[in-house]
């Protein structure tokens, strides 16, 4: 009669051969196919708030963000899939930009920005609060006049008697230029500049409202729509997306770091608690876009190839033979076998 300790030895090399036949070959599709199913029956009568609290939730989510937002891959890998992003887009002339992005959305996109005339408002607003901007805005004013006054001057060259008269035009101008340096009267002319900016706030919104801003912009995209794809690397150079990646990148892991970035990830938890809390986790598999299907073809794709190449090292054996070892040798177990 073979000791109770042989024949848990012969039970456990049983077995561990039995979990091996079952993560091999055709049998581990079977296999996987049967356990999401039995697990996805399992979720149907769990509800998620009884499962996962409103504050595990925020510390989780927390985590993910802090971890995974300034993990070294990550930071490593924005630069570079900016540029093979680049390279990609500078070499490929099969796609025009129309067949990548759809003219409906971008149309709808374009109307919403220009019929937020209340955001509208608030900025020109703001832009009148800043001496600064009226100072440009001022310059900018002053630029235009001064190449409009050059042209004109290149213009009346050629015509006999003219010329004389844009001269004296611009010699009044220069001295009415210097004049405003005085200090009086450059404080008058800031105001002026105050002034005149807010009337051309008032151009821009009469535009905005009344003129077909709208049309023109997707005339803009009409243009481009038929253009191949590589035609983007007109506007940036490699350089310079790059740079921009970077500097949107630091934006983010920076943000993140924020005392206010977490109160708003805790409130968009509280938001989602509120709308799926009360489903069962087998519920919120479609609202996700997922189904049994889709998890078993995801384990499918992957699963062979990692589970193959750890039996044929012998990886997957010894760590099954470890869970099950100390079940097979337990005094309770060795009692059983050897008949008490």
């Amino acid at each position: 009669m073979p000791e109770p300790r042989e024949i848990a030895e012969r039970l456990l090399d049983a077995q561990v051969d039995f979990v091996l036949a079952e993560v091999s070959g055709d049998r581990f599709a079977e296999v996987v196919a049967r356990d999401v199913e039995s697990v996805l029956g399992v979720a149907d009568t769990l509800v998620f708030r009884d499962i996962v609290e409103v504050d595990q939730a925020k510390q989780t989510v927390a985590t993910i963000i802090d971890l995974i937002g300034g993990s070294p891959v990550l930071a490593d890998m924005v630069g570079v899939f900016a540029d093979s992003i680049y390279d990609h887009i500078a070499n490929n002339n099969e796609y025009t930009l129309g067949q990548v992005v759809d003219r409906e959305p971008v149309e709808a996109l374009l109307e919403k920005i220009f019929g937020m005339h209340q955001a509208q408002e608030r900025i020109l607003d703001r832009l009148t609060e800043s001496p600064l901007v009226a100072t440009v805005a001022s310059k900018f004013v002053d630029k235009l006049i001064s190449d409009f006054m050059e042209a004109n001057k290149q213009f009346a060259g050629k015509i006999p008697g003219v010329s004389s008269l844009i001269s004296m035009g611009q010699s009044a101008a220069k001295s009415a230029k210097k004049a405003t340096e005085s200090t009086f009267i450059g404080d008058m002319a800031g105001k002026g500049a105050v002034f005149a900016l807010k009337r051309t706030n008032n151009a821009i919104r009469e535009m905005l409202r009344d003129a077909p801003v709208h049309d023109a912009a997707m005339e803009f995209w009409d243009l481009h729509a038929d253009e191949p794809v590589s035609g983007l690397r007109d506007y940036l150079s490699q350089k310079d997306l790059n740079e921009l990646v970077l500097l949107c990148y630091e934006i983010a892991v920076t943000t993140r770091e924020k005392e206010y970035f977490g109160l708003l990830v805790e409130e968009c938890v509280e938001v989602f608690f509120t709308k799926y809390g009360d489903y069962t986790l087998a519920a919120m598999l479609p609202e996700l876009g997922l189904s049994g299907a889709d998890i078993t073809t995801e384990i499918l794709r992957y699963g062979p190839a990692v589970i193959d190449g750890a039996r044929r090292n012998g990886v997957l054996s010894k760590l099954i033979r470890e869970r099950l070892e100390p079940f097979y040798t337990s005094e309770q177990v060795l009692a059983i076998l050897g008949g008490e």
